[in-house]
């Protein structure tokens, strides 16, 4: 029971009240925010300060919010954990600064008594501009004990004590090897939503955050720059969107159709085809590794993956989608699946994280998303890894130079061969927006002679 059961709690007593709640995850966690979008019936947004900037995040808050009554923002990892050891870059500070907005701290207090008003002491003062406005104990072990913890709070001045949680008071929330297992109607029914509002309406002043959400200062942000004004459509855009592949930041996929890309969804697992005419593929993460005896089995739709790559025309795949597109993936248990065999190496999963962190890209090569020397930010999060060099090998060759943040090495990858280009980076296109107009002219440019080509 953590950060995600509170915020999906809140949301929902929230709108209990016949409030519209807009939600938001810090940093670039995709599971997480189709939790919170189950739970507010509004897409969630990624706010990210190291690979969007202020200026981005400030105005998709500001643009999101103005149809919402209240913006609920769950944070990422520890309030000062970021992307930097030292400064606030990719934390929650970082974005609660930005935005002026009032902090809820959810601090485990299992064994603390007066201790818990040390930790709170430290938290208020750490970077005391921030607005801490409440506190939440979490895996409190009586009633008892929550009024100690209250106590000890009032009696040095500290931010109050809004609740305080028992252990087990919400219902398990499922996972697997990323964390949070992808949220669904079916591993998140109503009545799981319905069970955590209840436990937090039992234990915590709801009334008190909303008041504390209502006196927020309200934020003097212009409106964002549209990127196009006539909403013509440019492109078909084929988005592959399944229970393997559906790993997408909504702003990517706005920012696409504000270029003039229309999204039509497909499903490598259950579709017999791509649909037609396409201009382009785009294969997000997901998790193909689950679903990899139902995509090896769908003989259909690799064929005409493999003819639509033939065709001259982009396809683009970000991790789980580099994996769909390689010789098949080898599982922990060695059975192997082949798949579209487009790039020229196998897939092996791994019983541990391979990579994690926030990537700083630079080209090396021309590309689908720019010139040689264009620069862009993504995270990579993967429990596999490739067994072969696809570099060089039939005509493919690594167009990235990949700045990994975490450990200060660059590493050659994005594979690309003709239009096709597979990488386990996820790119998120607000870190340089010229990607996405590059990418949709570059589609628009060789549709033509594509389609003629079939």
């Amino acid at each position: 029971m953590g950060k995600t059961s509170v915020t999906l709690a809140l949301i929902a007593a929230l709108k209990r009240r016949g409030l519209s709640v807009q939600s938001f995850k810090i940093g670039p966690d995709y599971l997480d925010p189709t939790y919170l979008s189950i739970a507010s019936g509004r897409p969630c947004y990624n706010l990210d300060g190291w690979m969007t900037g202020a200026d981005y995040v400030r105005e998709l808050f500001a643009d999101r919010v103005a149809t919402a009554d209240v913006a609920i923002i769950e944070g990422v990892m520890g309030l000062f954990d970021g992307s930097d050891p030292v400064g606030p870059e990719g934390s929650t500070a970082e974005i609660a600064a930005w935005l002026n907005a009032p902090i809820l701290l959810v601090v485990d207090v299992y064994g603390v008594a007066r201790s818990f008003a040390a930790v709170v002491k430290g938290y208020t003062e750490f970077q005391p501009e921030l607005n801490v406005a409440g506190v939440i104990a979490n895996h409190c072990g009586s009633e008892k004990h929550g009024s100690w913890l209250g106590a000890s709070l009032s009696a040095f001045g500290l931010p109050r004590l809004l609740g305080a949680l028992p252990r087990g008071c919400f219902p398990e929330l499922p996972s697997r090897h990323l964390g949070l297992i992808t949220a669904d109607s079916r591993n998140l029914p109503d009545r799981i939503i319905s069970e955590l509002a209840d436990a937090l309406e039992r234990h915590v002043d709801v009334d008190a955050i909303w008041n504390i959400a209502r006196t927020a200062p309200s934020l003097d942000i212009e409106a964002p720059k549209q990127r196009i004004t006539n909403g013509e459509k440019l492109v078909r855009l084929g988005l592959a969107f399944d229970a393997a592949f559906h790993f997408y930041y909504p702003d990517n996929l706005e920012a696409l159709e504000q270029a003039g890309c229309e999204l039509v969804r497909f499903s490598p697992l259950h579709d017999e085809s791509l649909p037609e005419p396409l201009d382009v593929i785009y294969m997000g993460g997901g998790y193909p590794e689950e679903n990899a005896e139902t995509l090896a089995s769908n003989k259909r739709m690799l064929d005409s993956i493999r003819s639509f790559a033939a065709s001259g025309r982009p396809v683009y795949a970000e991790c789980g989608g580099l994996m769909y597109l390689g010789q098949g993936i080898q599982r922990t248990d060695g059975k192997r699946f082949e798949l579209v065999g487009l790039l020229p190496a196998w897939t092996r999963m791994l019983d541990r994280l391979k990579s994690l962190g926030y990537v700083e890209v630079t080209l090396a090569e021309d590309s689908l998303f720019g010139k040689r020397g264009a620069v862009f930010r993504g995270h990579e999060f993967h429990y596999s890894e490739l067994l072969e060099d696809p570099s060089e090998r039939d005509g493919w060759r690594a167009v990235y130079r990949v700045t990994r943040r975490s450990v200060d090495t660059v590493a050659s990858e994005g594979f690309q061969s003709g239009k096709a280009l597979a990488s386990y980076v996820h790119a998120h296109f607000a870190s340089k927006p010229e990607l996405v107009n590059y990418f949709v002219s570059l589609c628009e440019a060789g549709k033509s002679r594509s389609r003629m080509d079939l």
